[in-house]
């Protein structure tokens, strides 16, 4: 009867798991919409996998170990001069060596899968976008379609995109769980991402990285619809009466708190370039500030090491 009881509560006991793991299925990250959150679901599962090897065996020998040499349990070896198991010694260091040979292998494999520099090919142009990071508000830019957005990414399903991203105020990340690959926004900075939706829908695209105190409502809506629907939105974008002139955008680059969605029908050229030039020359100006504030001193203390 005693055996049963223990039996029974060690696989009682192997389960405590189980109930935190019904709220899997409302993790964006493992509900992907397009190849590269796909990619990226596989490589986070098989992670997993590979180390609960070590993980699992490690609960169920706690539990055996203790049922299997206790005290009372006359049947169990008593051995106090044990000192060396070829076995044991061999699980205890191949194992692990395994664990990690597979997951460096795994993970080289994948990191250049998805590389985020890397065009998705798949037959169609892609559909090229600029993303400007501002406090505490994402910018859109359709370079092609000559129209912005503010909090609002529309583009269409099956179509690569093609993204630009950059920052106009502390580092931030741009991310789409759903999607995949986060990268960050950087003021002066330019990176870059591809993506790709396989379905249409709404996903939830947010920042990552704290950025003050509107950091946590820093969201947006990116929404996959038809090539029609797109072309679609395109013209009503266009029939706006917003336009993102200079003025415009730096009543936009000012810090404010759930900005509404806006569409401007028209951007001024290179805008996207000129907020990254912005920054590059003023972080050159700096450098060559304190070069010309240091010169003097290093060759001061240049003389005086030579002499």
């Amino acid at each position: 009867m005693k055996k049963h009881l223990y039996s029974f509560l060690i696989g009682l006991s192997s389960l405590w798991f189980i109930p935190f793991l019904g709220g899997c299925s409302r993790i964006s990250l493992l509900d992907p919409k397009g190849p590269i959150g796909d990619s990226e679901r596989f490589l986070i599962i098989a992670a997993f996998v590979l180390m609960l090897i070590v993980i699992i065996p490690v609960f169920i020998m706690a539990f055996w170990f203790a049922r299997r040499y206790r005290a009372s349990n006359p049947e169990a070896a008593y051995t106090p001069k044990w000192s060396r198991s070829l076995k044991l010694e061999l699980t205890i260091w191949l194992v692990p060596i395994a664990i990690v040979t597979a997951l460096g292998i795994l993970g080289a494999i994948e990191t250049y899968h998805l590389d985020p520099y890397k065009p998705i090919a798949n037959g169609r142009k892609p559909v090229a976008i600029e993303a400007v990071s501002l406090d505490w508000k994402w910018l859109f830019i359709y370079p092609d379609r000559n129209i912005a957005t503010v909090n609002q990414l529309v583009f269409p399903v099956n179509v690569p995109l093609s993204f630009r991203i950059t920052s106009d105020t502390v580092m931030t990340s741009f991310f789409i769980p759903q999607l995949g690959s986060q990268i960050y926004a950087m003021a002066g900075m330019q990176t870059r991402l591809h993506l790709l939706a396989q379905e249409p829908g709404v996903y939830s695209g947010q920042n990552q990285q704290f950025s003050g105190r509107g950091y946590s409502d820093m969201f947006f809506k990116a929404i996959a619809v038809s090539q029609e629907e797109f072309e679609g939105w395109v013209k009503k974008a266009k029939q706006s009466p917003d336009k993102l002139d200079v003025a415009r955008f730096e009543e936009l680059r000012k810090p404010s708190l759930g900005y509404p969605v806006t569409h401007f029908s028209s951007v001024k050229p290179d805008l996207f370039d000129r907020i990254i030039d912005k920054y590059s020359k003023t972080m050159g100006m700096n450098s060559d500030a304190m070069i010309r504030k240091s010169g003097p001193a290093i060759m001061k203390t240049g003389a005086s090491e030579g002499n």
